[in-house]
C-alpha cells in the first residue's frame, strides 16, 4: 500500500527525511530559478505566438506540479523554446497570432498534451517515445534553433512583417525590410543585451545572466523613452496615399469579416442538409463554400499586401503649435517655418481594421506593454470537439518530444545524484502539470535544461525547489507585473536566441554517419525537411520517423547472413568480411536479426544458395543466438528449411539457440523435427560434433574450421559415417 502511495503522491517520499537545511537549499534553488524563469517564459510565450505575460501564467502551475508528481527531484518545467515554436506551428492555421481565440486553442492544446502524456505514464507505455529515433530528434532540434532564432530577427531589426507560407518565404521578407528600414537602437540594444549575456555566461556563470540583461535594458528604455507612439486621425497624415492605403485595407479586412460570416452561416446550412440527406442542395452549397473560400484568399492577400506597403511607408514627425502631430512622407519637403522632430515615424499595423480617427505612430522601438497584474482566473477549458481532435495530431507530437527533451534532462541530472529514475511517473508528472496548468490559462510546457541545470547548480535537493519557484512567480504576478512595461521586445528576442544557440550542435550529424551512415542521412533529411516545411515542423518529423522505420523494417527484412570461417587466432567471424576460405563441407551459417513473417524467405533463399553453390555441402550449422524472437512464420520457414536441406542430403543443426526461440520450436513440435540431438548450446560445440562426420572421405586438404581449434581426427574413408559421429562426440555434452 505504502509502494502504491508513493507512486501517486511522490513528494511523499522527500517529505520523510525533509530538514531545515534541505529547506535553505532549496530555497536559494528556486529563487535562482525564478530569477531566470520570469523574463524567459515571457520571451517564450511571444514565440508561441501568445503575449508576454502567458508566459508567466505557464511558469505558475507547471513547474509545482511536474515537480510534486514526477519522479525527478530536479527537473524545471515551465516554457521552453522548442515546444513554444511547436505551439506556434500548430496553432497558426486556426486563429491569428494573440488573438483571444488564439489564446483560448493554446490552452486547448495544453489540455491535449496533458491528457496524452497522462495516459501514456498510466498506461506504463513510456517506451512509445522511442518512436522518436536519436538522429531523427538531432536532426529537428538543430533545425528547430535555428528557425526559433531567426523568427526573432524583425524584432531585433525593429520590424514588423506577417508570416509566409513557409519560414524562409518570411525570412526573406523581414531581410527586405531591414534593408528598407532598420531602427538603429532597437538593433543595438537587442545585440547589448545578447552580448551582455553571452560574456556573463563564459565569464561568471554563477550570475544570472538573463536578468541582469534584462534589468539593464528595461532601466535604459524606461530612462530614455525607448517607446515612443502617439494615436494620432488620419488628417495627421499630409500623405494622401497613406489615406488612400488605410481605407482599402479596412475595406479588405471588412470583406473577409463579411466572407467569414456567410461561410459560417453557409456550413450551418450544408450540415442541416446532411442531417436531412438533401443532396442536391449539399452540391450546390459546396460548389458556394468553395467559392466563398477562393474570395476570403484574394481578400485575405489583397490585406496582406496593402499591410505590407503601409508598414514600408516613413514619415517625419512636425510638432504642431497645440501640441498635436503632424506626419509628412520621408523626403518630401516640410512647410516652412517647420522642423522634424528627428524621428522616423511608422504606421503601427496588426491584425485589426485601422480606426481612421485613432492611427498609432511608432517613433521609437517596441517594449513589452501593460502587464496584467494578478493571478490568472482558473477555469475549465473551453472545450470545442472539432478543434480538439484537429489538435490531436500536433499534441501528440509536442507530448512526444517534450516528454523526451524532460527525460534526456532527467536522466542526466539522475545520472549526477544518483537517484532513481521512473519514465511513466515523470510522464505523469509531465501529464498533470499541463492539464492542471490549461485550468490556469497555460500553454504547453515541458523541462528545461538550462533551467534544470541552474536548479542542480544551485543546490536543489528536492522538487520542493520548484514549489519556491512557483510561489516567486505568485509574487512577480501580484506585486511586480508594472516593473515589466518597459522591457524591450528586442531583449526578448536576444533572450530566446541565447537560449537557443546551445541546441545547435553539427557534430551530432557527424556522430550520426560515422556510427551509421544511414543514421547520418536520417538525420541530414530530417534537419533539411523541417528547415523547408516550416512553420510546419511537424511535417520535418514525420519524414524523419517514417524513414526510422522504413529503415529498421529494411534491415529486418534483409539482416545480415553470413557464412562462418576461423582466423589465425582461432575466432569463428565472417568469411567474406574477413577473407578467409570456407570448408567446402561445414557450412557456418550465421543469421542476426528476429525470425518473422517480413524476413522468414530470406532466410530460404540464403540457405538454398548455399545448397546450390556448394555441391559437396554435407552439413549446415545454423548459429542462432542472433535469433531473439521468432513468430508463425518464421517457425514454418524455418522447418522447410530443414526439410529442403535434408531432403537433398545435407544435414542441418542449429547452435546457440536462446530460451525464447528454444521454448517456441518446442510448443510447436519443431525441436522434434530438428532432433534434439541436433541442438547445441554454441558454435564450438556444435562444430566439433559435426565436423568429422561431414569430412568423411574427404579429400579437402586443409579444413577452414579446424585452423587454431583442436578437433577429433578426420576419420578415414572406410570408417562408416555412423562411426564417425560417434567418434566425434562420444559424448554430447554440447546438447541441451
Amino acid at each position: 500500500m505504502g509502494t502504491l502511495v508513493l507512486r501517486m503522491v511522490p513528494f511523499f517520499g522527500w517529505i520523510k527525511t525533509y530538514s531545515t537545511e534541505n529547506l535553505k537549499m532549496d530555497f536559494m534553488a528556486g529563487l535562482t530559478v525564478a530569477l531566470v524563469l520570469i523574463p524567459q517564459s515571457m520571451a517564450y510565450a511571444q514565440l508561441a505566438g501568445l503575449p508576454p505575460y502567458y508566459g508567466l501564467y505557464a511558469s505558475f502551475l507547471p513547474p509545482l506540479v511536474a515537480a510534486l508528481f514526477g519522479s525527478s527531484r530536479q527537473l524545471s518545467t515551465g516554457p521552453v523554446a522548442v515546444v513554444s515554436l511547436m505551439t506556434a506551428a500548430s496553432l497558426e492555421p486556426l486563429a491569428t497570432a494573440g488573438s483571444e481565440s488564439y489564446i483560448a486553442y493554446a490552452v486547448l492544446l495544453a489540455l491535449a498534451v496533458g491528457i496524452f502524456q497522462l495516459s501514456l505514464g498510466v498506461l506504463r507505455l513510456g517506451l512509445v517515445v522511442n518512436f522518436l529515433s536519436h538522429p531523427v530528434v538531432a536532426g529537428f532540434t538543430n533545425a528547430a534553433a535555428i528557425i526559433i532564432a531567426t523568427s526573432q530577427l524583425s524584432k531585433m531589426f525593429g520590424v514588423s512583417v506577417d508570416s509566409a507560407k513557409h519560414h524562409y518565404q518570411t525570412i526573406i521578407n523581414v531581410a527586405q525590410a531591414a534593408m528598407h528600414y532598420t531602427h538603429w537602437p532597437t538593433l543595438a540594444l537587442g545585440t547589448f543585451a545578447f552580448a551582455l549575456m553571452y560574456l556573463l555566461k563564459r565569464m561568471t556563470p554563477r550570475v544570472p545572466n538573463v536578468l541582469v540583461a534584462v534589468a539593464l535594458t528595461t532601466i535604459f528604455a524606461w530612462g530614455t523613452g525607448f517607446e515612443h507612439n502617439t494615436t494620432v486621425g488620419v488628417a495627421s497624415l499630409a500623405a494622401p496615399k497613406a489615406n488612400e492605403a488605410i481605407d482599402s485595407y479596412n475595406a479588405a479586412m471588412q470583406a473577409q469579416l463579411d466572407l467569414a460570416a456567410k461561410r459560417t452561416a453557409l456550413t450551418v446550412a450544408m450540415e442541416e442538409a446532411e442531417k436531412h440527406n438533401e443532396r442536391f442542395a449539399m452540391v450546390d452549397e459546396e460548389h458556394e463554400l468553395r467559392r466563398l473560400s477562393l474570395e476570403m484568399d484574394i481578400a485575405k492577400n489583397q490585406a496582406r499586401n496593402i499591410k505590407a506597403s503601409l508598414r514600408g511607408m516613413l514619415f517625419q514627425g512636425v510638432p504642431g503649435a497645440n501640441g498635436g502631430m503632424k506626419f509628412y512622407p520621408e523626403g518630401s519637403p516640410l512647410p516652412s517655418g517647420t522642423a522634424s522632430d528627428g524621428r522616423t515615424w511608422r504606421i503601427g499595423v496588426g491584425n485589426a481594421p485601422l480606426d481612421p480617427m485613432a492611427v498609432t505612430m511608432i517613433g521609437g522601438g517596441t517594449v513589452v506593454g501593460a502587464v496584467p497584474g494578478g493571478l490568472p482566473a482558473l477555469s475549465v477549458p473551453h472545450f470545442d470537439l472539432k478543434v480538439m481532435l484537429r489538435l490531436l495530431p500536433n499534441a501528440a507530437i509536442i507530448a512526444l518530444l517534450g516528454f523526451m527533451e524532460a527525460i534526456s534532462i532527467a536522466k542526466a541530472m539522475a545520472a549526477k545524484t544518483g537517484q532513481s529514475l521512473d519514465p511513466n511517473q515523470e510522464l505523469i508528472g509531465q501529464g498533470l502539470a499541463n492539464i492542471l496548468g490549461a485550468f490556469g490559462k497555460s500553454y504547453p510546457v515541458s523541462g528545461s535544461f538550462s533551467r534544470s541545470a541552474v536548479n542542480l547548480q544551485a543546490g536543489a535537493l528536492t522538487g520542493f525547489s520548484s514549489v519556491f519557484t512557483s510561489a516567486f512567480v505568485l509574487a512577480a504576478l501580484l506585486f511586480f507585473t508594472p516593473l515589466l512595461h518597459h522591457l524591450p521586445q528586442c531583449t526578448l528576442a536576444a533572450v530566446i536566441m541565447m537560449a537557443v544557440i546551445g541546441l545547435i550542435q553539427p557534430a551530432g550529424f557527424l556522430h550520426s554517419w560515422k556510427v551509421a551512415k544511414y543514421d547520418g542521412a536520417i538525420s541530414i533529411i530530417t534537419f533539411l525537411a523541417t528547415l523547408a516545411f516550416a512553420p510546419h515542423l511537424d511535417k520535418g518529423i514525420m519524414i524523419g520517423v517514417v524513414l526510422s522505420l522504413g529503415v529498421f523494417l529494411y534491415r529486418n527484412m534483409r539482416p545480415s547472413v553470413s557464412s562462418l570461417a576461423r582466423t589465425e587466432q582461432g575466432e569463428l567471424r565472417d568469411a567474406t568480411r574477413f577473407g578467409l576460405d570456407l570448408c567446402t563441407h561445414v557450412d557456418m551459417v550465421r543469421f542476426n536479426g528476429p525470425l518473422f513473417f517480413a524476413n522468414a524467405s530470406f532466410l530460404d533463399e540464403a540457405i538454398t544458395s548455399r545448397l546450390l553453390s556448394k555441391k559437396r555441402l554435407k552439413h549446415i550449422v545454423l548459429v542462432a543466438k542472433g535469433i531473439n524472437d521468432m513468430d508463425a512464420s518464421g517457425e514454418e520457414a524455418l522447418g522447410l528449411v530443414i526439410e529442403r536441406c535434408r531432403s537433398r542430403g545435407v544435414d542441418i543443426s542449429l547452435a546457440g539457440v536462446n530460451d525464447t526461440v528454444m521454448a517456441i520450436m518446442d510448443r510447436s513440435g519443431l525441436l522434434d523435427k530438428i532432433g534434439r540431438d541436433h541442438i547445441y548450446t554454441n558454435m564450438e560445440k556444435a562444430l566439433c560434433t559435426v565436423h568429422a562426420g561431414a569430412h568423411c572421405g574427404s579429400d579437402e586438404a586443409r579444413c577452414p574450421l579446424t585452423t587454431a581449434c583442436q578437433l577429433p581426427s578426420r576419420p578415414s574413408a572406410r570408417q562408416p559415417r555412423a562411426h564417425a559421429y560417434a567418434a566425434a562426440g562420444a559424448s554430447r555434452n554440447g546438447r541441451p
